[in-house]
C-alpha cells in the first residue's frame, strides 16, 4: 500500500515527475486498470471462498455483541462526519445520502484477510481473541459488503443505468440460481477434488469461467463485479484441503502478479497534494480519528461488556481497526461511482494505510514476547477456514 502511494503522484510524482510519467504513461492506466480489476476479481473470489456461513451460525455472546458494535459504532460516526464533510467536500451532483452511506461503510470496513495474517504471524489464530476476531471480522465484511452493494445499486439507478425492478429481479434471479448450483454444480468441483486428491487443470479452468460469469452477470445487473466473484466464493463448498488446494492455485497470481498492480494503480489516483493546507488536514485528521475511536473504542468497551479481559478486549479493538486492501477496494469504487472526490479519495487512503500499519506494532504491545501465554481454543473440525 505504502509503495503503491509512492510510486504516484504523492511522492515520485512529486519528485521526479520525468519518471513517474515514464514508468505509468497517461495512455497506459486503462490497461493498468483492467489489470488491477482482474486482480480484484480473483482476490475477491479467494476472500469469499475464506468465509464458512456456518461459522457465522456458531458466533458467542462475546463475538455478537462485539461484532455488531464494531459496525455500529462506526458507521454513525461516518454518517455524522458525512454531515459536517458534505458542504466542504463533496458537490451537488452527488445526493446527500449516498454520500452518508459510503461514508459509513468506510468507516466500518474491516480487512478480514490481512487480520487473519497477522493472527497467524503472532501465533494468536487459534486463541479465543483469534477466534472472536475471525467471526468479527467476517460478519463486518459481509455487512460492509451488503451495505456496499445497496449504494452502488442506488447511484446506478439515479445514473438510468437499468430500471430499478430490473436490478432488483436480475439480482434475486442470480442468487437463486447461484445457490441452487451450490450442490448441483459447485459441488462437482469438491467431488472431483475429493475423487483425484488434487485440483485438476481443468477444475480450475471451469472455475475461473464460473467466477468471469458470475462477475459479468453482476455488472450487467447493475452491481458490481467483484460482487460475482465474491459471491461464488461464499458458496462453494467447504473443507480444509480444498479451500487450501484453490488457493494455492489462485493466491499466487493473484497477491503476486495482479494485485501489486492495483496498489500502483491506487497510487496513481491517491494525490496526497491534494491535501494541502491546515484546514484540509484538519478534515483528514478527523476522519482518522474518527475511524480509530469507532472501530477500537465501539469494538473493545462490546468486548469488555461481554467477558473479555481489558488486554484481549483491547486487542481486538487494535484488530478490527485493520482496513487493508479491502478499505482500498471500497473507496475505488466509490471514486469510480462519484460519490467521493480525489481529495477525499487521497485523505481516506491516507486513514486506510495509518490504521493498518498501526496494527501489528500495536499487538505486539499487547503480546509483546510471543503468544504462548494466550491460551488456545479448540477449533470444530468441521469448521474449515473462516
Amino acid at each position: 500500500m505504502a509503495m503503491g502511494i509512492a510510486l504516484g503522484p504523492s511522492l515520485l510524482g512529486w519528485m521526479a515527475p520525468g519518471v513517474s510519467a515514464t514508468l505509468f504513461p497517461a495512455a497506459n492506466h486503462a490497461h493498468l486498470n483492467t489489470l488491477s480489476q482482474l486482480g480484484l476479481l480473483l482476490f475477491m473470489f479467494l476472500v469469499g471462498l475464506e468465509f464458512d456461513l456456518r461459522r457465522l451460525s456458531r458466533l458467542g455472546h462475546t463475538a455478537v455483541l462485539a461484532s455488531h458494535a464494531s459496525i455500529t459504532l462506526p458507521m454513525l460516526l461516518g454518517v455524522s462526519l458525512a454531515l459536517y464533510l458534505y458542504p466542504r467536500l463533496s458537490s451537488a451532483d452527488v445526493r446527500f445520502h449516498e454520500f452518508a452511506l459510503f461514508m459509513g461503510t468506510a468507516m466500518s470496513v474491516t480487512a478480514f484477510p490481512v487480520l487473519a495474517r497477522i493472527l497467524r504471524e503472532r501465533r494468536l489464530l487459534d486463541s479465543r481473541i483469534g477466534t472472536v476476531a475471525i467471526a468479527c471480522a467476517a460478519v463486518d465484511d459481509v455487512t460492509a459488503w451488503c451495505l456496499l452493494a445497496g449504494i452502488v445499486a442506488l447511484v446506478r439507478a439515479s445514473q438510468h443505468t437499468l430500471p430499478i425492478p430490473v436490478m432488483i429481479g436480475g439480482l434475486a434471479a442470480f442468487i437463486a440460481v447461484i445457490t441452487v448450483l451450490r450442490r448441483a454444480g459447485l459441488g462437482l468441483f469438491l467431488a472431483s477434488f475429493e475423487k483425484r486428491h488434487r485440483l485438476s487443470e481443468d477444475a480450475v479452468a471451469l472455475l475461473l469461467t464460473v467466477v468471469m460469469l458470475a462477475s459479468v452477470t453482476t455488472e450487467w445487473i447493475g452491481l458490481h463485479l467483484l460482487f460475482g466473484a465474491f459471491f461464488v466464493g461464499v458458496m462453494l463448498p467447504k473443507t480444509d484441503a480444498f479451500v487450501e488446494a484453490i488457493t494455492a492455485r489462485f493466491e499466487l497470481v493473484a497477491t503476486t502478479l495482479l494485485l501489486p498492480v492495483f496498489f500502483a494503480f491506487t497510487g496513481l489516483r491517491t494525490q496526497i497534494g491534494l491535501v494541502s493546507g491546515a484546514q484540509m488536514w484538519f478534515y483528514c485528521g478527523l476522519i482518522l480519528v474518527l475511524a480509530i475511536l469507532g472501530k477500537l473504542v465501539g469494538s473493545a468497551v462490546a468486548a469488555r461488556v461481554s467477558g473479555l479481559n481489558t488486554r484481549d478486549s483491547v486487542a481486538l479493538g487494535v484488530l478490527m481497526n485493520t482496513r487493508g486492501l479491502m478499505e482500498l477496494v471500497v473507496l475505488n469504487l466509490g471514486l469510480d461511482l462519484g460519490i467521493i472526490s480525489p481529495v477525499l479519495f487521497s485523505m481516506l487512503v491516507v486513514m486506510a494505510l495509518v490504521t493498518t500499519v498501526m496494527t501489528t506494532p500495536l499487538l505486539a504491545r499487547l503480546y509483546p514476547s510471543t503468544a504462548a501465554d494466550v491460551v488456545p481454543v479448540a477449533r470444530p473440525a468441521s469448521a474449515g477456514h473462516a
